[in-house]
């Protein structure tokens, strides 16, 4: 049976907990870590598929970003216009 999310971080803020000594008092830092740790691992598994894992609300929020970049339509994104690189000085 494949493992679960939620076993997956409790393994891995175990093992952080070992690899500190067993220290007291830091285990929400642990679990912390050990989640951002997966959620990089489904990060990279979701570019590797081809698949667009992230919540719909942050798709949309990267996709607005890009209205000062460059904008995305459909999965396309369109470079921002360039700007000239001369620029006039008063003299």
């Amino acid at each position: 049976m494949a493992e679960t999310r939620e076993e997956w971080i409790k393994k891995r803020a175990y093992a952080l907990w070992e690899e500190e000594g067993y220290p007291t008092g830091r285990d929400s830092i642990h679990w912390e870590q050990a989640r951002h740790e997966r959620e990089a691992l489904e990060g990279s598994a979701a570019v590797s598929n081809g698949k667009e894992t992230r919540p719909k609300a942050k798709r949309a929020a990267t996709a607005t970003k890009g209205a000062t970049t460059g904008a995305k339509t459909n999965g396309v994104v369109t470079p921002a216009p360039k700007r000239s690189a001369s620029r006039k000085t008063a003299s």
